[in-house]
C-alpha cells in the first residue's frame, strides 16, 4: 500500500522536472545508470514517451554501428533532447499514437492513474515543440518498419555518419532477442509478457481493458489535445 503512493509521487516529480535539464539530469544520474543520462560523452540521444519503440530504436541503432556507442535513452524526459540541442548532439524523438502509447504505459506502470499517464505524454512533447530544429522525429511505424531511413535523416540533419540499420528479419530478430535478454536481467530472470518491450499476443486482452479505462477516464477535449500533439510530431516525421 505504501509503495504505490511513493511510486506515483516519484513519477509525478520526474515528469514535472523532466523539461528542466539543469534540475532533472543531476537527479537522473542519482536515480538511473549513468550511461542512460546525457553527458559529455553522449554521441546521440534517442528519447520518446514510454512504449513508443524506444527499446527497438536503441537496440537497432547500436546493432548497426558495430562499435560501442554512447546513446542517452530511456529516461522518457524532454530534458535529454533539450540538453542535446544545447550541445549540438544529434537527437531522435520517437512518437506513437497517444491511446496506444498511454494504454501500453499503464500496463507497464499499473500504479498510475489514467490522468497521470496522459499528463506524462503531454509534458514530454509540449516543451519540444519550440525546439524543432534540434532533433529529427521518428514515428512508431517508421522505427518498426524502416529504422535505416530514420538514421539517414539523422545524418542528413546533423552531418553525422552513423551506419544505417538494415531492416532485415534477421536484424529485427536480434533486436527482439536483446530486448528479451535485457527484460530478464531487469527482473531477475523472469520474462513478463505484460511489460516486455516487444510485440506480445498475450498482452492483447490486457490492452483492451486499458483502452476501455482510457476512454472512460478522458474527455473528448483531452483526447483532441493528445491527437493534435501526435499529428504535429507525425508531420515533422514526414
Amino acid at each position: 500500500m505504501v509503495a504505490t503512493p511513493l511510486r506515483r509521487a516519484w513519477t509525478r516529480s520526474a515528469v514535472a522536472l523532466g523539461s528542466h535539464p539543469r534540475a532533472y539530469l543531476p537527479l537522473a544520474r542519482w536515480r538511473y545508470p549513468e550511461e542512460l543520462v546525457f553527458g559529455p560523452d553522449t554521441e546521440v540521444v534517442i528519447e520518446g514517451f514510454a512504449r513508443s519503440a524506444n527499446s527497438f530504436a536503441v537496440n537497432a541503432f547500436c546493432l548497426a554501428q558495430g562499435r560501442p556507442v554512447h546513446v542517452a535513452h530511456h529516461l522518457h524526459a524532454p530534458a535529454q533532447v533539450m540538453a542535446a540541442g544545447r550541445d549540438g548532439v544529434p537527437a531522435i524523438v520517437l512518437v506513437r499514437e497517444p491511446e496506444a502509447a498511454i494504454c501500453s504505459f499503464l500496463l507497464w506502470q499499473p500504479h498510475l492513474r489514467v490522468r497521470e499517464a496522459v499528463s506524462a505524454y503531454l509534458r514530454f512533447y509540449r516543451p519540444l515543440r519550440s525546439i524543432e530544429d534540434v532533433y529529427v522525429v521518428a514515428t512508431f511505424e517508421q522505427v518498426t518498419s524502416d529504422f535505416g531511413e530514420v538514421i539517414d535523416r539523422l545524418n542528413e540533419r546533423f552531418g553525422s555518419s552513423f551506419e544505417r540499420f538494415e531492416h532485415t528479419q534477421a536484424n529485427v530478430d536480434r533486436c527482439f532477442e536483446e530486448i528479451e535478454t535485457n527484460s530478464r536481467v531487469q527482473r531477475h530472470g523472469e520474462l513478463l509478457e505484460s511489460v516486455v518491450a516487444r510485440p506480445s499476443a498475450e498482452r492483447k486482452h490486457l490492452k483492451q481493458a486499458a483502452q476501455e479505462r482510457f476512454r472512460r477516464e478522458t474527455t473528448p477535449d483531452l483526447r483532441a489535445e493528445l491527437d493534435a500533439i501526435h499529428r504535429h510530431f507525425t508531420e515533422l516525421a514526414g
